[in-house]
């Protein structure tokens, strides 16, 4: 990545931090209150977030590594990378900025189809990882609190599943054949898009086929593929910790089993309403709503309380990627 576009970034890290410390949504009193568990816990709870990135580089490193290509990332860079990259991701709205930062980073190595198809399949695998999350929290919620589930919730359940299947439908057509092409089609009929989609298609529709051969490719490598799948996804139940910690501090009698379906629903609120930044509100309120199905007193109070555990520990490591843009840029790929 060239040295401006790469400033671009930083500025942009910096401005998004400043506005986000202007506009944090909890108030004086409420921090007084708060301050000394919060002194006690937030290190656990930031802490944690060090081997839930170990994992996801894996999975990122596993993935780029396996590409056709002789290039090698290193698990440091790919590190770098990931914090990186998640940085610009809570920052920005659909959390669109992580994606082309990596791609960017990637392209001068490998050429810009190569890491593109890198990074798309990284997403996916990343969302195909909640998605695993959500099913088996369901199956962990109907084995320990099935006495819990109304039926509102079993018509939830029904849904879900029926989603879940037709994820796992997509995510597999998508692994096996590619799919930025068939995405993208879906523009040339879109008003007011279409002329100019139809332009850039035809224009880049032989780097897009090229993106989704090396989808294909990496998905007829099991070890890549699943070896990927299974760091996301224990990096998804290491992330239970933060909540774990989270309603520990809050004096909540929670278990680790609480916490996995905590962040599971409170993941699922975030991902539905992807298009806030950072998830603005949809987080909190999934949090208080299976607080609530859970039993624990306050509800409410746990929103607000575990916002502030989850916005801080957001500037913290969306400070630590910020800085990491201009940092180890020489020989990522060897």
């Amino acid at each position: 990545m060239k040295p401006f576009v790469r400033n671009i970034f930083l500025l942009f890290g910096i401005a998004a931090i400043i506005v986000m410390l202007c506009t944090f949504d909890v108030d004086y009193h409420q921090l007084r209150e708060k301050l000394p568990r919060a002194i006690a816990y937030l290190p656990f709870v930031a802490g944690v977030w060090i081997f839930v990135y170990a994992f996801n580089a894996g999975a990122f490193q596993l993935i780029v590594n396996s590409g056709t290509h002789d290039k090698h990332l290193s698990f440091r860079h790919a590190y770098k990378l990931t914090v990186s990259g998640f940085a610009f991701s809570y920052t920005t709205p659909f959390g669109f900025g992580g994606g082309p930062y990596r791609v960017m980073e990637l392209a001068a190595y490998i050429g810009t189809p190569r890491a593109m198809s890198s990074v798309v399949l990284y997403s996916m695998m990343h969302i195909l990882s909640h998605i695993c999350l959500w099913a088996s929290s369901i199956i962990l919620f109907l084995i320990i609190y099935y006495e819990k589930a109304d039926p509102f919730l079993w018509s939830c359940f029904g849904i879900f599943a029926a989603a879940f299947i037709f994820a796992i439908y997509f995510f597999y057509a998508g692994y096996k054949n590619g799919l930025i092409v068939k995405l993208y089609k879906i523009f040339l009929y879109v008003p007011f898009v279409k002329k100019y989609a139809r332009r850039f298609y035809d224009k880049n529709l032989e780097s897009m086929e090229q993106v989704d051969l090396n989808i294909a490719y990496l998905h007829r490598q099991p070890r890549a593929f699943y070896g990927s799948l299974l760091m996301e996804y224990i990096a998804r139940v290491i992330n239970a910790l933060e909540f774990y910690f989270i309603l520990l501090a809050f004096g909540a009698p929670v278990t680790f089993w609480d916490a996995i379906l905590v962040l599971a629903f409170s993941s699922l609120m975030g991902n539905l309403l992807f298009f806030f930044p950072m998830q603005l509100g949809a987080r909190e309120g999934g949090l208080a709503l299976i607080i609530k199905i859970l039993g624990y007193a306050n509800p409410g109070g746990v929103g607000i309380f575990s916002s502030f555990f989850t916005r801080i520990r957001e500037l913290i490591w969306i400070f630590i990627g910020v800085s990491l843009v201009k940092i180890g840029n020489k020989s990522i790929m060897k």
